[in-house]
């Protein structure tokens, strides 16, 4: 079964061949070339409407390496917000990158079905927030503050029990 490559095909059609064995890390992959036949002698084509070619690629990269070094299991609660504290340093260099990249990263392993990838993007996004103020949270992710101040008033008087924590 080594050596055998399947095609990829992203958004925009863009063709990515890869091992199968690369490529069966996909759930979504790996149970799609369950349904085509054995008899098939030819490359097999796997459409990704909703994975951008920039993104697959890096969906690619991170498969690649992981079947080479598997990532360490991340420890829930994060034990810190930074990442090269959590995971290996590869893992960390992988994932800094800019939101917009970070939450399409987000979309192709939870389409695509790789936990390891989406516990890693996942886990970014949550040392993102790790000690921040509401404040803080909003600026990091562009988020408006659509409470009056009253409304906040009244909810942070709801909640105070979490910030005791």
């Amino acid at each position: 079964m080594s050596g055998e490559q399947v095609n990829l095909m992203s958004k925009e059609g863009d063709p990515f061949p890869v091992d199968m064995e690369v490529a069966k890390m996909s759930e979504l992959v790996k149970s799609m070339l369950e349904d085509i036949e054995e008899g098939d002698e030819e490359v097999t084509e796997i459409p990704l409407p909703n994975v951008r070619s920039q993104i697959l690629k890096k969906v690619i990269e991170f498969c690649q390496h992981y079947k080479e070094e598997p990532m360490n299991e991340i420890e829930k609660p994060l034990k810190s917000s930074e990442m090269s504290e959590v995971v290996q340093r590869w893992y960390a260099d992988f994932i800094a990158v800019e939101q917009p990249v970070l939450f399409e990263l987000i979309l192709a392993a939870n389409f695509m079905d790789i936990k390891p990838l989406l516990d890693l993007t996942c886990a970014t996004v949550a040392s993102m927030i790790k000690g921040r103020t509401p404040e803080e949270i909003r600026q990091t992710f562009n988020i408006t503050n659509d409470f009056s101040p009253e409304e906040e008033a009244q909810v942070r008087e709801e909640n105070k029990w979490c910030e005791e924590a």
